[in-house]
C-alpha cells in the first residue's frame, strides 16, 4: 500500500516540477554569457507560481518522508 502511495507522490512531484514557470533563460544563456547567469536571485512569485511553488515543496517533503519510512519497515 505504501509503495502505491510513493508512486502516486512521484508521479505528483514530477507533474508539479514540469508545471513551473522557468526562473531564467535556459541553458543557453549559461553557454553563451548572454545576461550573465545568476543563479541566487531574487525573484518573487505571485499568484498561481507561488500555489504551485508551495505545493512541490509540500509533496517533495512528503516523498522524502515516505521512503525514509519505507526504508525502515
Amino acid at each position: 500500500m505504501l509503495r502505491i502511495v510513493l508512486m502516486v507522490v512521484s508521479v505528483a512531484l514530477i507533474i508539479l516540477s514540469l508545471m513551473q514557470s522557468g526562473k531564467n533563460d535556459g541553458l543557453s544563456g549559461a553557454f553563451t554569457g548572454s545576461e550573465g547567469l545568476n543563479l541566487f536571485a531574487n525573484v518573487k512569485e505571485r499568484g498561481p507560481e507561488k500555489m504551485i511553488s508551495n505545493l512541490t515543496m509540500l509533496v517533495g517533503i512528503l516523498f522524502f518522508v515516505l521512503v525514509i519510512i519505507m526504508r525502515f519497515q
